[in-house]
């Protein structure tokens, strides 16, 4: 079953007068519980479509289906309700909000969505435990180190049972064997909760942890390979 369905979509950018064509006529299924890593070097596509998929950005032509729903087209207030619902994200820069703890940013996306305040704590507590954090629940993110604030970054993505989690460039910021335990942890939620991970990355250590590799090229798939 199809998690994410992409028809056929293709991103236009203006730059001045001239047209660049960030992804060209692009198709692909992703199944739910997959582990998909689309790889390439930088102006490949590979994040623009990571984009279109969390509906961040509309594409130019084509269409995306995410969980049976179609989104390309929706109204603003509807993306921002289906991110909430569907999409988790995990940034290269963390995007940890400063003055909340651990515990509290990884409640956060629980907390928008009106889950009860016990079941948030006892959610939030599991994940971490999960990421390797127990017992650093009440530090903030200027307590913790790089490696640290991304496995919170993760633990939030996570948390509220999202169809996806999107990855854009995860490891981009962390020493490998950081990197390493990183990915380690993702697989371990990719099989324990049954998560459907998709990545953009040019890491080669990423791309080694890919049950699919889809690599991108001048904003075309030039290889689709399945281990």
């Amino acid at each position: 079953m199809s998690i994410v369905h992409i028809d056929n979509v293709t991103k236009t950018y203006r730059q001045g007068k001239v047209d660049v064509h960030a992804l060209s006529g692009i198709s692909l299924d992703i199944s739910k519980g997959g582990f998909t890593v689309l790889a390439g070097p930088s102006g490949s596509g590979k994040t623009t479509l990571l984009n279109l998929m969390g509906g961040l950005d509309n594409p130019t032509s084509g269409s995306i289906t995410l969980d049976g729903e179609v989104i390309t087209g929706l109204s603003q207030s509807r993306l921002a309700d289906m991110r909430l619902e569907k999409i988790g994200f995990v940034f290269q820069a963390y995007n940890l909000i400063p003055v909340l703890s651990a515990q509290e940013n990884v409640e956060y996306v629980m907390l928008m969505q009106g889950v009860p305040a016990k079941e948030r704590s006892e959610r939030a507590r599991a994940v971490l435990d999960d990421v390797g954090l127990e017992g650093k629940y009440s530090r903030r993110p200027a307590e913790l180190s790089g490696g640290q604030q991304q496995r919170v970054a993760v633990a939030r993505a996570i948390v509220s049972h999202p169809s996806i989690v999107l990855a854009d460039e995860p490891t981009a910021n962390l020493d490998s064997k950081t990197g390493q335990g990183l990915l380690e942890i993702m697989c371990e939620m990719n099989e324990k909760r049954n998560a459907t991970f998709i990545f953009s990355t040019h890491d080669q250590m990423v791309m080694d942890y890919a049950k699919r590799l889809v690599h991108l090229k001048d904003g075309r798939i030039v290889d689709d390979e399945t281990r």
